[in-house]
């Protein structure tokens, strides 16, 4: 990881100890606080080119209809899944 660059940064008081307060409520440091406020404005702003994460993402989801029906016919087999009518559709419970 590079070395992270050092400056000075002159804050109003009041904007400080709202930085402060915020900061402890997410158990992070002034400093992390303001690192993470300014990279997520960045990256909104479309000024950060998009670096790869760390963690893996998470497998996509079926993309044809077939894939979903196969998967909801095992989860209905093994009685984990929520039954289903022809339509695809979960019946409501009704009162009587």
């Amino acid at each position: 990881m590079p070395e992270s660059k050092r400056f000075l940064l002159r804050l109003d008081p009041r904007l400080f100890e709202a930085l402060r307060r915020w900061a402890d409520e997410e158990l992070r440091s002034i400093n992390a606080q303001i690192e993470y406020l300014l990279t997520d404005q960045v990256r909104k702003a479309g000024r950060l080119p998009h670096q790869p994460t760390k963690r893996p993402r998470p497998p996509a989801p079926p993309t044809s209809g077939e894939e979903f029906d196969e998967a909801e016919e095992t989860l209905a087999a093994e009685g984990s899944g929520p039954a289903v009518d022809a339509d695809g559709a979960v019946p409501t419970a009704r009162r009587h």
